[in-house]
């Protein structure tokens, strides 16, 4: 067995012996008269179940291994026997190879396939127009993959138009099974290398678009007290004409503990615009929150991987050599036209495999 398989064996280990002591907790009458601690036992034992399921079935088939090569290693056991054992022996060697690559994956994965809601933010950054024409191009990719190829539901919640058509910000939620998994690389720096609409005499542009992706926490996921939060509305601006200025529509909300504010006006009601400002609110606090925890974890990271650290570089959009390069994992792929066009498998798999590799290292 190598390292990496035996720390992973420990690990799962010690996730077998929490889930049953958690079995315990919930059959204790004690904790079952604090309805608080049940949802929380529940809801860490349901983490657990689907990686300690298939690691109890990972074992029962290496019992069966044991007893098979038993057969084989009988002095005493008649040939045609041992023949059938040493097929039998074959098939379940398969089996186990497949169901522990399955268990690394959920292992080190199945907290990211979890999260079925993503909150992404795309903002224009240096190079002006150019800058937020290619914003647009970003969201349309997105949208491309999103709804066409994987059919996840997308919503527009807010955004802020250039004069070209462009994006100067652009926020939108998409939803659907490994959305997380799947889009949560995509934040950080995002450069573009091409020949403007508005460049007369045909020289390249580089321009830069900041993406972030925020997973959408369920409320039971976290508390933001109303109390900690200062609203303020307004008449709205930007899209919308005069019939949205007419009414104080705009609402912007401060969660006054962080410093995070929340400014929402796609919307002509304000009821609306509310709710999507909470929900945005939400998940930049729950970020912020859960940076500063995956900060005392890992005091040593490797890689900006799955951080979505804006200020770091991920990804370069070279159009004349219809090249698109992602840094993080030195990725060249000469298809930028298709993977503009929503096809962005191969990009997205090299980075899940990459990131699985790290995280089982750091386990």
């Amino acid at each position: 067995m190598s390292d990496t398989n035996s720390i992973v064996s420990k690990k799962l280990d010690e996730l077998d012996g929490r889930y049953a002591e958690l079995e315990k907790q919930l059959h204790d009458p004690a904790v079952n008269m604090d309805s608080k601690k049940v949802i929380a036992i529940s809801k860490e034992q349901g983490k657990l179940r689907s990686v300690v399921t298939k690691y109890r079935e990972y074992k029962k088939l290496l019992s069966e291994i044991q007893q098979t090569q038993t057969i084989l290693d009988d002095a005493a056991a008649e040939e045609e026997f041992k023949q059938l054992a040493a097929e039998d022996l074959k098939t379940l060697d398969g089996k186990q190879q497949t169901l522990f690559e399955q268990i690394k994956d959920s292992l080190v994965m199945s907290d990211d396939e979890a999260v079925g809601s993503v909150i992404m933010e795309i903002r224009a950054g240096t190079g002006g127009d150019e800058a937020a024409l290619f914003a647009r191009d970003l969201y349309d990719m997105y949208m491309h993959y999103a709804a066409d190829k994987q059919h996840w539901k997308v919503e527009l919640l807010d955004f802020s138009a250039s004069e070209l058509g462009g994006f100067r910000e652009v926020i939108f939620n998409i939803k659907g099974s490994g959305v997380w998994a799947h889009l949560g690389y995509e934040g950080g720096g995002h450069r573009v290398q091409r020949v403007p609409e508005t460049e007369t005499q045909g020289r390249i542009h580089t321009s830069a678009v900041t993406v972030a992706v925020l997973p959408e926490p369920e409320e039971v996921d976290i508390y933001i007290n109303p109390a900690d939060v200062a609203e303020y509305v307004s008449r709205a601006g930007g899209p919308g004409g005069q019939a949205v200025n007419k009414i104080n529509s705009a609402v912007k909300l401060e969660h006054i503990p962080t410093g995070i504010t929340v400014n929402m006006r796609e919307d002509r009601s304000q009821h609306k615009n509310r709710n999507k400002a909470w929900r945005l609110l939400r998940s930049r606090v729950y970020n912020h929150y859960q940076g500063i925890e995956r900060a005392k974890r890992e005091k040593t990271r490797k890689t900006m991987i799955g951080s979505g650290d804006r200020s770091e570089k991920i990804r370069t959009y070279n159009y004349p050599q219809n090249r698109v390069t992602d840094h993080r994992i030195n990725l060249s792929l000469y298809t930028l036209d298709k993977v503009m066009a929503g096809a962005m498998d191969e990009l997205i798999a090299g980075l899940i495999e990459y990131d699985k590799k790290l995280r089982l290292e750091s386990l």
